[in-house]
């Protein structure tokens, strides 16, 4: 089998309600760069990569001129063994791991298809039959967030991601726990997540004043070091998630004590081949993972979700069903939520089939 020809297509996301993070980060109408890599077989593999503005070394309108440069590398090559021309395609263009992960995703497709299996039987197998959700809150008014947690916990979700600090006041953080942990009641996860954007001081401040209520924070500060100053300061649990982006910094992460739940994004890891690699390494550290990425639709949900299926129970914090929280539907078969869980497509690759229609002109083709 041979790769022919690359496709690209950026689409435009928009998130069903504008979502507010601290230091003015925001999601609301977001570029997202579909790709299609094409066989002499026939088969097509798919991938999907969605940075997020402003949130972690990515950006869309480098997703095209990346892979230009990449084409001499895979025009021709075999799509089999993804990892091999991942090696290869690394050395080739040093860098750039949000678009190769668009490009790794479409070769685990590829790879899958032509074995004729599900793709998480290539990830180590079928693990669990669902896997559970989170239901991310945008950082608007505490009363509000409250609303839409009780909105939430009503279809079956049980466990609740709450945005924090787009108002640098840490006491209507506090208000926000505070009343989505109250709408939930007890028992459902409920973590609060500044995305880098707190300073330790204040991070603390808001992790004493919930301690009492079963929080977990996420993220508080840029630095593994300040993250694990909060942790001790408060003794609250931690997820890590921009400081937990390769092998190196999640072992950092485990050693500093401050990494008892880490977000593993396709994006951000470079691709399914490094992300399964620091999935293996968090069940042998004993961290629990979100297995998830940085935004995007039904391409990059499919590959999460059969990383996800793919992995043990106790590995499993939850994981996310990006295309719930956008529009359009790349492809309307594609998995959706169900009392809080989800579960992997069928058929063999990843399951899923954009439609072209909904992608519209094509942005790029590479041959």
């Amino acid at each position: 089998m041979k790769i022919t020809r690359i496709t690209a297509w950026e689409v435009p996301l928009t998130s069903h309600e504008t979502y507010y993070m601290a230091e003015g980060k925001t999601c609301d109408t977001t570029l997202s760069v579909v790709l299609r890599l094409d066989t002499d077989t026939g088969l097509s593999g798919w991938g999907e990569v969605c940075p997020i503005p402003h949130y972690l070394p990515a950006y869309a309108k480098g997703v095209i001129p990346a892979l230009e440069e990449m084409t001499p590398a895979l025009i021709g090559a075999d799509p089999i063994g993804p990892e091999a021309l991942m090696e290869r395609l690394n050395k080739h263009l040093i860098g750039h791991d949000y678009a190769k992960s668009a490009i790794d995703t479409a070769l685990w497709d590829l790879t899958a298809q032509a074995a004729n299996l599900p793709l998480y039987a290539l990830l180590g197998g079928r693990a669990v039959k669902d896997m559970p959700l989170y239901h991310s809150i945008t950082c608007v008014e505490p009363q509000e967030m409250a609303r839409m947690a009780r909105d939430a916990f009503d279809l079956g979700m049980r466990q609740f991601q709450v945005k924090l600090g787009a108002d640098s006041n840490w006491q209507a953080d506090v208000a926000r726990l505070t009343q989505v942990r109250e709408a939930v009641g007890d028992g459902p996860l409920v973590y609060g997540d500044w995305n880098c954007g707190a300073d330790a001081l204040t991070a603390t401040r808001v992790g004493r004043a919930v301690a009492h209520l079963d929080i977990m924070l996420e993220q508080p500060c840029a630095t593994i070091e300040e993250c694990a100053h909060v942790r001790a300061a408060t003794g609250l649990p931690m997820k890590l998630d921009e400081s937990a982006h390769d092998i190196a910094s999640v072992i950092a992460g485990h050693q500093a004590g401050c990494m008892d739940a880490a977000a593993l994004k396709l994006s951000k890891m470079g691709g399914l081949s490094n992300m399964r690699r620091i999935r293996d390494l968090c069940l042998t550290l004993g961290t629990q993972m979100c297995i998830e990425d940085t935004w995007g639709s039904d391409v990059t949900t499919a590959a999460l979700l059969h990383l996800a299926a793919s992995t043990p129970a106790r590995g499993i914090m939850n994981t996310c069903d990006l295309s719930h929280y956008v529009g359009p539907r790349l492809d309307p078969n594609a998995p959706t939520r169900k009392d809080g869980r989800i579960t992997p497509p069928e058929g063999p690759g990843l399951g899923v089939t954009p439609d072209v229609d909904a992608l519209g002109q094509a942005t790029a083709i590479l041959d």
